[in-house]
């Protein structure tokens, strides 16, 4: 891990979150992710299951999270179970943590081995009525791989047929969709890096520069600020490839008098950034380019000013709409007649500006949250409106992570990072 320690004090209250919504007699157990093989003997990085991770801290492949709030003993109440370490795997992978370790991290006390698991379930499983599983239910998800969580559930089901089964991730969903203040602070960290690769990416942007370029300088910076890399697969689109909604080839050369649109993001600490920039690759824009990279922002700037607690999700984006459909109006690119004629699932504004505005973003670059829910204050969203225009050879998208405040307009983790027109040509010409 290359991020600094996180106060464990964060784990205890989710898990105490997360056990005040269960059923009575009831446990729960969350699996790390696996290591996936590419071939050969090469495998992917890992990259730990964001539940587990959310509940104990623990980074680690091979882990699990029991929780049974109404277990006999006090002790099994609050289980982690590790792969037991020694010296040969410290020698050929590093340092794993020890069950002294594991309680700074994640403050829970009863540590186990792996290799007890089996026995001590069971155990557990006469006591209790009903187990949670932990499936995946979030609105994007489009899952084909078997996980280490869907062969638990299989294996669980199979041995103990007679058990009541229920669902974690409605009760994960909401605990998640609200931020602690530790992680707010941890998200504005990501945000704080993402600021250090755009500002070295405006001084190095100049024509004929090539996109990988572009993307290896962010990667640069991310990497020296104690990120692993980006949050998501970089967008770093010139010219026509903005608009590809997801171009991530990056392989293109940039040419004078084109934008660039950057949609790339540092993480830190597992806590994903979320940010959109386009910017003239020779540092001026042209004054279409300017017109409409202004009416973007405009878009970029009203909307986020709707994002208040009570806020429903479609009436949002309705809202949205109407913004840009007024900003397209302005620009010439659509007329009243087509307003006057459109259809209304899929309104004449969506010809420029196809996808949502905004998604909630955690843990996970599109976190959970559930849609049909009034928004809460704590909850992250981005703001990203763009306007695509493939005749004219040019899209813009502008974006930024977001707060929900109690009271008043909504605070932006990424209110540092240069996004004004003017500021953008000021600082690639300075």
């Amino acid at each position: 891990m290359k991020y600094d320690p996180i106060d464990h004090s964060l784990y205890i209250k989710n898990r105490k979150n997360f056990m005040a919504q269960m059923k009575s007699n009831s446990l729960a157990v969350f699996n790390s992710n696996d290591i996936y093989p590419v071939s050969a003997d090469s495998t992917m990085p890992f990259n730990q299951h964001r539940d587990i991770l959310f509940l104990s801290g623990v980074d680690q492949e091979e882990s699990m999270l029991l929780l049974f709030p109404d277990a006999v003993e006090e002790k099994h109440r609050e289980v982690l179970f590790l792969r037991e370490t020694n010296e040969h795997i410290a020698v050929w992978e590093g340092e794993k943590l020890t069950k002294d370790r594991t309680y700074e991290v994640s403050g829970v006390k009863t540590v186990y081995w792996l290799s007890d698991f089996d026995k001590i379930f069971f155990e557990l499983m006469t006591q209790a009525d009903t187990v949670y599983f932990n499936t995946n239910e979030h609105y994007r998800q489009a899952v084909e791989t078997q996980t280490r969580e869907d062969r638990f559930i299989q294996a669980t089901k199979a041995k103990f047929p007679a058990h009541s089964w229920a669902k974690s991730n409605p009760i994960l969903q909401r605990l998640r969709s609200v931020k602690d203040p530790i992680e707010i602070d941890l998200l504005q960290k990501a945000c704080n890096i993402t600021e250090k690769g755009f500002r070295r990416v405006l001084n190095f942007v100049q024509p004929n520069v090539w996109e990988y370029e572009i993307e290896a300088e962010y990667m640069h910076e991310f990497l020296r600020n104690r990120s692993k890399g980006f949050a998501y697969t970089p967008i770093i689109a010139s010219g026509n490839n903005a608009n590809v909604l997801h171009y991530i080839e990056n392989n293109q050369q940039c040419k004078d008098g084109d934008l660039i649109l950057m949609d790339v993001g540092a993480e830190y600490a597992n806590y994903s950034s979320d940010m959109t920039r386009t910017i003239p690759v020779n540092g001026r824009f042209t004054d279409r380019q300017r017109d409409v990279y202004n009416a973007v922002n405009r878009v970029k700037n009203d909307a986020t000013k709707m994002l208040v607690p009570g806020t429903l999700w479609k009436e949002y984006h309705v809202e949205v709409g109407k913004l840009m459909t007024s900003e397209l109006l302005g620009l010439r690119l659509i007329d009243k007649a087509d307003v006057q004629n459109e259809n209304p699932d899929w309104p004449a504004y969506k010809k420029y500006f196809m996808h949502g505005t905004s998604h909630h973003i955690g843990l996970d670059t599109h976190d959970y949250g559930i849609l049909w829910e009034p928004m809460q204050a704590d909850m992250v969203f981005t703001v990203e409106p763009g306007i695509y225009i493939p005749e004219e050879g040019f899209g813009i998208r502008l974006e930024d992570d977001v707060v929900i405040q109690e009271n008043g307009e909504p605070f932006n983790l990424m209110g540092n990072i240069p996004i004004e027109a003017e500021e953008i040509e000021d600082i690639m010409n300075s």
